[in-house]
């Protein structure tokens, strides 16, 4: 979907993965996002929640659990959509491609945290997904720092890498 194919259809929520834990549970940054996505369409913000992210190092896929975890919120399957093969934030978005081309929406939100939200927008608009994000707060922690700022040269790899 270009920049200048935004269509009629529903708002998407694409909720990027994050790590799940032994005995398929979600870690606190996919539950977040999660959550975070659920009040969205419950809010009637968005219309579709489209989970991302294949299986990690424990399965099932973080897509699934993240559908999962809707289910158990009150979002019909209907308004589920699943992208569970990608390992990466930008094969979280690239495979999503596809599955938002169908849905021809009307905007795509992107749910991450709001330290990572930028080095997604910016994998989303080079591969020509006009998007918007609505980022997670959520009390700074030490592991929250550290993840922030692991996000500040893994921005600029993004940049010098997409620009080549």
């Amino acid at each position: 979907m270009s920049r200048q194919d935004q269509g009629q259809g529903p708002a998407v929520a694409v909720v990027l993965g994050a790590a799940v834990w032994p005995g398929g549970v979600a870690s606190p940054t996919l539950a977040r996002r999660t959550d975070h996505a659920i009040r969205l369409w419950r809010a009637g913000e968005v219309q579709v929640i489209l989970g991302c992210g294949g299986v990690g190092r424990h399965g099932p896929a973080e897509a699934e659990v993240i559908a999962d975890l809707c289910r158990a919120a009150g979002v019909p399957e209907a308004a589920l959509r699943r992208e569970a093969a990608s390992t990466s934030t930008e094969e979280n978005l690239r495979f999503a491609r596809p599955l938002l081309a169908r849905l021809a929406p009307s905007r795509v939100v992107i749910v991450t945290d709001g330290f990572h939200a930028p080095r997604a927008r910016l994998v989303a608009r080079r591969l020509g997904l006009r998007v918007v994000s609505a980022p997670v707060r959520a009390p700074l922690t030490l592991r929250r720092i550290r993840a922030g700022l692991r996000e500040m040269p893994a921005y600029l790899w993004t940049a010098l890498r997409l620009w080549r």
